[in-house]
């Protein structure tokens, strides 16, 4: 690796602030793109969980974009000499709710930098603590940490690690069916310029993969959806999500859920058409 591990770990520590306003469209947006009835929103309405992400969006200038879509590297995120970047999961704690016509703010923060070698070569993770706040609170209204992971290029001796077949039974299902167009759409709204999610010769020629990928972010939104369509009085007070294999849209896949008999826990995974785990979670309720 051209940047070593001391020159990487550098940049923990590293912070960036951003502000935002709390729009209404947003909110509007991703509830049609989740396919709900239209719904009110005036200022004062809660975001459900997750949707923070669609503010504090990744404004960089055209000028500032790498070959991927992202942003070239080495501003805030280390400049990671690795071509594949993903993200790996996330950790989040909802302290307070967020309203629509808030002014937040949202400080960053890398909080660590680990090289592994993996079966398929290098790996290096990148920790990220965000804290959102509503403009003049002390304490913020979410923590959050966010997990990156850099890969080597893909190579035609790759051995994958072995899937995992997801449980078989759910109190809660919803079959999700990832078009072109669903995947634009959650592009748009987080202005995510990543081209695995929209650039079919990109994604396949270039990274080797055989279709389309489907963002990481939107099928945890889609699991913590499904909590808010099967419980909806639910108070989410932690979430946690890890991506464990691809989803491409070559084929429908399926988000799970089940309530565990504390009351407070709903097991949530997402799973690919054969049947194998995506994407593991767990929802805390208070």
């Amino acid at each position: 690796m051209t940047n070593s591990l001391d020159e990487l770990k550098a940049w923990v520590g590293r912070t960036e602030t951003v502000t935002d306003q709390l729009g209404a469209t947003p909110v509007k947006a991703l509830n049609a793109t989740l396919d709900h009835p239209p719904m009110t929103v005036e200022t004062g309405t809660a975001l459900p969980p997750l949707w923070h992400w669609l503010y504090f969006l990744p404004l960089h200038p055209q000028s500032e974009i790498g070959p991927d879509g992202h942003a070239r590297r080495g501003g805030f995120l280390p400049p990671v000499p690795l071509p594949r970047r993903m993200w790996a999961g996330s950790q989040f704690e909802f302290r307070k709710p967020l309203r629509v016509g808030d002014a937040v703010e949202r400080r960053s923060t890398i909080a660590d930098v680990t090289v592994k070698e993996g079966r398929t070569g290098k790996l290096v993770f990148v920790k990220v603590r965000h804290e959102v706040r509503v403009s003049g609170s002390t304490e913020p209204a979410i923590v959050e940490f966010h997990d990156i992971v850099y890969r080597d290029a893909r190579r035609p001796d790759d051995v994958e690690p072995p899937p995992q077949r997801a449980d078989a039974t759910a109190a809660w299902q919803r079959e999700i069916v990832p078009d072109d167009v669903l995947l634009f759409r959650y592009s748009a709204l987080t202005f995510n310029g990543h081209r695995i999610h929209y650039d079919r010769k990109y994604v396949t020629e270039v990274e080797g993969y055989p279709g389309l990928i489907v963002h990481g972010p939107l099928i945890a939104t889609l699991l913590m959806d499904l909590v808010r369509r099967h419980a909806p009085q639910a108070d989410v007070a932690k979430f946690r999500f890890k991506a464990v294999r691809p989803t491409f849209d070559l084929h429908p896949f399926r988000v799970n859920g089940q309530p565990q008999q504390d009351g407070k826990t709903v097991k949530l995974w997402a799973q690919d058409h054969d049947g194998w785990l995506t994407m593991d979670a767990v929802a805390t309720l208070r």
